[in-house]
């Protein structure tokens, strides 16, 4: 088998279709379901897909490798629910894997859409992604989020892109922000990291003047600002939360912290 494709996935109704009819190409299309309520699962079996479906939720590096651990094509393409490959990058990984090539591992860039529009700057183009690897050459990090894809080896680039359809409204720019921050939380407890109420403002006001005005975002309009106010927020609560958690800790050993 040449070509697998691998998919992670929770209560992913709205994307899982259109995300696997783009895959189509692919020997083997393997989802990994987290135990979802909406019939992904279900979707993703009609498409064609070999569906797996775990109870607990190790977090998205973890659950990737549990993913990439029941692909047997020499080759993987790992993506997500609601990222989307094009026609040309499609014809460009099937001519790359066809040629037999001497690299192991590619990125290729994408291009992410913030409520219906793609965003040009604010850190968000140029996008490379490592996704296209052979089997064993690469494998995800443990990080609860953020995951990064750790290759054995140079990483080539492909030029075709894809298409990330990341917030098609603030009730999902709302959801993400609130679910990552949780994460993110978790993850500086987890690396011994501490956080204050004005730390947490100073990291969100950072994080709104590097995505505007640093990284240009403010060519992207009125919605460019939205996504640096969007970006401020997530960062303000990842850090307000570990303050929470380090007060309420504080508070159970009988001294309270500001």
């Amino acid at each position: 088998m040449r070509l697998s494709v691998i998919v992670i996935t929770r209560n992913e109704k709205a994307n899982i279709s259109d995300c696997l009819q783009t895959v189509h190409f692919a020997d083997e299309v393997i989802v990994l379901d987290n135990a979802s309520t909406d019939g992904t699962a279900d979707i993703a079996r009609s498409r064609g897909a070999r569906v797996a479906v775990t109870e607990d939720w190790p977090g998205f590096g973890p659950q990737k490798n549990r993913a990439l651990d029941l692909a047997v094509g020499e080759w993987v393409l790992s993506i997500d629910a609601d990222e989307r490959v094009t026609p040309e990058l499609r014809d460009e990984i099937l001519t790359t894997i066809s040629a037999a090539p001497s690299q192991d591992v590619f990125s290729f860039p994408r291009l992410s859409s913030y409520c219906g529009q793609y965003m040009m700057h604010s850190g968000w183009n140029p996008d490379w992604v490592i996704r296209l690897f052979r089997r064993g050459k690469a494998r995800f990090s443990d990080d609860l989020v953020h995951e990064r894809l750790t290759a054995q080896g140079p990483v080539a680039r492909l030029n075709a892109p894809m298409l990330h359809l990341s917030f098609p409204d603030f009730e999902s720019v709302l959801d993400k922000v609130n679910r990552y921050s949780t994460a993110g939380a978790h993850v500086l407890a987890r690396k011994g990291k501490s956080a204050s109420l004005w730390s947490a403002i100073a990291h969100g006001a950072w994080a709104f003047f590097r995505t505007y005005i640093f990284r240009r975002g403010f060519l992207d309009g009125q919605l460019g600002l939205a996504l640096a106010i969007s970006n401020a927020e997530g960062t303000y609560y990842r850090y307000a939360k570990r303050w929470l958690m380090l007060r309420n800790q504080a508070t159970k050993r009988g001294t309270p912290e500001n």
